[in-house]
């Protein structure tokens, strides 16, 4: 008899300050994932928060899908893969969006995706889990690109909360809500092995309302497996932006507040993204390392918008051009969502461990108002998810005040741009922001 779905689902313990309630325009929502195989990718060799791995490969090397091409002994590092089988073309230095400047492996792809021989990994205590973490490449594949050998690897801390990020609160993006949809299955192996081998007593699965159908899925899921017995809860959180964020996220599942500078393993929990626990749930049932990503290819632009498997490393050019082209002129492309992605200029640039979205905006969408003078009405205050002063910011950086912009605890802002979407004035505050972090940043070093 099939398992009957679970009839309560959680809400919010505690509800975070601020926000914004945006628009979702999640046209791609409905759309199944395609699959894409581009001529040639382009892999950078530091797609984590750490040490850049090095090269292992050289030029006119045969590789096959799934070889480590690159790795360095370094603990803050995750390998890199090839993402296709062929022969690499050359090791150049690549330019990423945001202007970073990193080695990458070239590989024309021969067409034919010949896997390495893998095997699943073998587990029997929870160094040996850790270390196939490592070894499958993976990156917190949300966006922040952190390694999640290091952030799964015990410490000091008592972790007792597993927390599931399904919110996706940015507009546009859909890339893990079709992740719910289609890989419901792996999402729950990866709990399970999770559970099991960190000893974790609660799992709590994390999606905004406005994903119905990803609830319904999520919730038979946790129904359906009873491995772990009790431990997975489900909680609908409102839509409000940026429920997706880390320390907006643990507190609205446990009511616990991550300090300032603090991490969620603090307050005793762990946040992965959840095509991180899918992808988990894939790699410990067969072995084969993170060489692909699902990405949403959208905007106004774009002419055929869409949800894109492809490999790491593919080129934007081709993502494009296999999602038809543009319907108009593209006066901006952004890698990642409208909210916290990063304007690029250059399309040859590579999709990375941690790219969830590639979005072109025509004329019309993309021209920014003119900002007038403050007008002291407050809202960027009010709409702060971390209680900030964006405004007393942008005066102290204008004045050059150095000792204020600490004092005003900068280090804190997580660059949403809530401040700069609710300005009436259109202040461009969330730049401000990002340069007084760069002063502080500056002034510790």
């Amino acid at each position: 008899m099939r398992p009957q779905p679970i009839t309560k689902i959680l809400t919010p313990v505690k509800r975070g300050h601020g926000g914004q309630h945006v628009p979702h325009r999640k046209g791609t929502a409905d759309s199944p994932s395609r699959t894409f195989l581009p001529e040639r990718v382009t892999i950078p060799l530091s797609m984590h928060i750490g040490a850049p791995c090095a090269p292992l490969v050289a030029k006119g090397d045969r590789v096959l899908v799934g070889q480590v091409i690159a790795d360095v002994d370094h603990p803050m590092a995750a390998p890199i893969h090839a993402s296709v089988s062929g022969t690499v073309a050359d090791i150049v230095d690549r330019a990423l969006p945001g202007g970073r400047v990193v080695k990458a492996v070239v590989i024309d792809s021969d067409g034919e995706m010949t896997p390495c021989p893998v095997e699943k990994p073998v587990v029997t205590d929870v160094e040996s889990f850790i270390a196939a973490v490592r070894a499958s490449g993976l990156v917190g594949l949300g966006g922040a690109g952190f390694p999640a050998s290091v952030k799964l690897r015990p410490s000091d801390k008592v972790i007792d909360t597993l927390v599931i990020n399904a919110a996706e609160c940015e507009p546009y993006i859909t890339a893990d809500y079709r992740e719910c949809l289609e890989s419901a299955d792996s999402i729950m192996e990866g709990v399970y092995t999770l559970a099991h081998w960190l000893d974790l007593p609660s799992v709590v699965l994390c999606v905004e309302d406005n994903k119905p159908e990803a609830i319904r899925v999520l919730a038979e899921i946790a129904a359906a497996d009873d491995r772990i017995g009790d431990r997975v809860k489900l909680m609908k959180l409102p839509s409000s932006y940026p429920q997706g964020a880390e320390k907006m996220l643990v507190y609205s599942a446990t009511g616990r507040a991550v300090p300032p500078g603090g991490l969620p393993a603090d307050v005793g929990c762990i946040v992965m993204n959840v095509t991180s626990v899918s992808f988990l749930g894939k790699y410990f049932n067969t072995g084969m390392p993170l060489v692909s990503k699902r990405v949403t290819v959208a905007g106004s632009a774009v002419a055929e918008p869409s949800n894109v498997i492809c490999p790491v490393g593919t080129a934007f050019e081709d993502l494009v051009a296999f999602c038809g082209g543009t319907r108009a002129e593209a006066r901006k492309w952004i890698a990642g969502g409208p909210m916290m992605g990063t304007a690029i200029h250059d399309l040859t640039a590579p999709v990375m461990k941690a790219t969830n979205a590639l979005l072109g905006f025509a004329e019309e969408d993309a021209v920014l108002p003119d900002s007038s003078a403050c007008i002291r009405c407050g809202r960027c205050v009010t709409t702060c998810p971390m209680n900030l002063m964006p405004l007393m910011v942008e005066q102290a950086l204008a004045a050059r005040d150095d000792d204020r912009l600490e004092q005003l605890s900068v280090m804190s802002c997580m660059e949403c741009g809530c401040c700069s979407f609710g300005c009436p004035a259109k202040r461009p505050l969330v730049q401000s922001m990002r340069l007084a972090k760069q002063i502080v940043r500056g002034r510790k070093k």
